[in-house]
């Protein structure tokens, strides 16, 4: 039987006590092996040239190269590690979505202060995202961050007879700034999304999207509208419901049911937009891994509604939408670059 290779990962923080706390719970993880660690931007290109890890861990705010030229450089490489962002919220939310955007895999919230009783938490979650980022596809290109905003529609969207959900997770910050940059200004429906990344940071994803998309996006708030117009963001932490009262569609932001693996579920976003819209609910389901948004769709489709799906050939990680793709439950399947042109065809 052949050996697996290991998952050779190379630590690039400029805390050297951040890189020892990465380096023990990388090495101790079966599978993995950390070839070395880098001290800042200009170092770690210099060992990704000499050692060529599958997956970087990369901190982002470092002296000299950041992390975002470290991005910025490794694509140019015909054949360039995966990228594991480790970044602390707050002020650092902004900087990670750039990266995220500039093709970054995964992303783990690094505490302010690497205390040591905090070691083992953020090892379980690093080591799984690393894992990811290890079976993802080579990093797409990045979204030009000089993508000038469309201009609004002269005429406002008329009432929706359709509302569109979407669910990604791996890939998902960069498939949504592509999907987004292609929506039209008089696009005619309520849109909300679901994407997995720890909390603190979909404010930062939400204002980075609205500044690209003639539509308004907004992060969820409780009773928040969903009208034409606009596009809402599931906040991280919590999960996002569709409700009706009349005329009005309505975001309702909590945590239950607490136990879902993912706060917010796409299939929780996907199950209640099947209860209140029925037929006329469009679900689209990004790249991503894990099966979340199989059992939304299921509850989409018995409805009469309709289920998009990511193609592989544009996913960084097949697993959401294969999920729903073997389960038989897609209406029908395109790459990011074609999904807005069959949302329309759809909507149409």
């Amino acid at each position: 039987m052949t050996a697996v290779a290991p998952i050779r990962v190379l630590v690039v923080d400029d805390s050297a006590f951040a890189r020892k706390v990465l380096r023990q719970v990388l090495s101790n993880a079966q599978g993995i092996e950390v070839v070395d660690t880098a001290r800042d931007g200009l170092d770690a290109l210099e060992k990704v040239s000499e050692l060529k890890p599958d997956v970087l861990t990369l901190d982002l705010v470092m002296p000299g190269l950041d992390g975002l030229g470290v991005l910025r450089a490794l694509d140019t490489l015909p054949d360039a590690p995966r990228v594991v962002v480790v970044s602390s919220a707050g002020e650092e939310s902004e900087l990670a979505v750039s990266a995220l955007q500039a093709g970054a895999v995964e992303l783990v919230h690094k505490p302010s202060a690497l205390a040591t009783d905090r070691l083992y938490e953020l090892g379980a979650e690093l080591v799984e995202k690393v894992r990811t980022a290890a079976r993802a596809s080579r990093r797409p290109r990045p979204v030009e961050s000089s993508t000038a905003r469309p201009m609004a529609a002269v005429e406002p969207p008329g009432p929706a007879r359709n509302l569109v959900v979407v669910g990604t997770s791996t890939g998902g910050p960069q498939a949504l700034t592509r999907l987004l940059s292609m929506v039209p200004a008089d696009f005619p429906a309520p849109m909300a999304l679901a994407l997995h990344i720890p909390p603190g940071y979909t404010e930062a994803v939400a204002r980075r999207l609205d500044a690209l998309c003639p539509l308004e996006v907004r992060e969820a708030e409780d009773g928040l509208e969903l009208r034409p117009g606009r596009v809402v963001l599931a906040r991280a932490g919590q999960h996002l419901k569709i409700e009706r009262h009349g005329a009005l569609t309505l975001g309702r932001v909590d945590r239950h049911p607490v136990q879902m693996p993912h706060h917010p579920s796409v299939d929780v976003l996907f199950e209640s937009a099947a209860r209140t819209w029925g037929k006329d609910t469009v679900g689209l389901v990004l790249t991503g891994m894990g099966d979340d948004g199989r059992e939304g769709a299921r509850a989409i489709r018995a409805a009469g509604g309709t289920i998009l799906t990511e193609s592989e050939s544009s996913c960084v990680v097949y697993g959401m939408p294969r999920a729903v793709d073997e389960a038989g439950l897609a209406t029908a399947t395109a790459p990011l670059d074609g999904m807005m042109a069959l949302l329309l065809a759809q909507l149409r």
